[in-house]
């Protein structure tokens, strides 16, 4: 029974070591990423959350872009959140006025023209790490889907919410710009949400 059992973890051994360095790809930061490589705009492709309250929000969403300004649409209506953005290496964080802490990183991707973010997100009620993959195209091919799959995996995230690639993007500018007073409490709002 021993000298099979032992078997066994031999056999499993080499399956769950690859995974590791799978793995160990995988969630590799992106330390040699060029600013301006970040430039333009970005819609967002898949995300997964390790926190079921904010994977329900997301599913909400029709499609979202980042730049400075974070845009979200929600059936006919845009969400316009800014964020003053701060680098330390190849680390950001997220100037979010003391409500929660928010930072973010980048990962190894192969799609050339996709980013992989990781967030940790922290509040004085939950605390939940986040992926997102965006590119610059609307779709991305099956493969680099997958690996993004493998990449949640790896985080041990549920399947990620894959945003309809037929919905239409916000505008950049929103039609009609919040006056000073409104744009903080839009922005609380969503903020208590988190």
């Amino acid at each position: 029974m021993l000298a099979a059992c032992a078997v066994v973890l031999l056999w499993l051994m080499p399956v769950s070591y690859s995974t590791l360095l799978a793995c160990e790809e995988l969630v590799r930061p992106l330390n040699d990423l060029d600013p301006r490589h970040l430039e333009g705009r970005w819609a967002l492709l898949a995300g997964s959350f390790s926190d079921p309250a904010h994977l329900k929000f997301f599913k909400l969403r029709d499609t979202s872009t980042l730049s400075y300004t974070q845009i979200n649409r929600f059936g006919h209506q845009c969400q316009y959140l800014q964020y003053n953005i701060s680098a330390e290496g190849s680390s950001f964080t997220f100037d979010v006025q003391s409500r929660f802490s928010l930072s973010m990183y980048f990962l190894h991707t192969s799609c050339p023209d996709c980013v992989v973010m990781r967030w940790l997100v922290k509040s004085s009620r939950r605390i939940s790490v986040d992926l997102y993959l965006l590119s610059r195209r609307r779709e991305v091919e099956q493969k680099e889907l997958e690996e993004f799959r493998a990449q949640l995996k790896c985080y041990q995230l549920p399947e990620p919410v894959v945003m309809d690639p037929t919905k239409e993007l916000c505008p950049e500018q929103p039609e009609n710009q919040p006056t000073a007073a409104a744009a903080p409490q839009a922005e609380e709002t969503v903020a208590q949400k988190a």
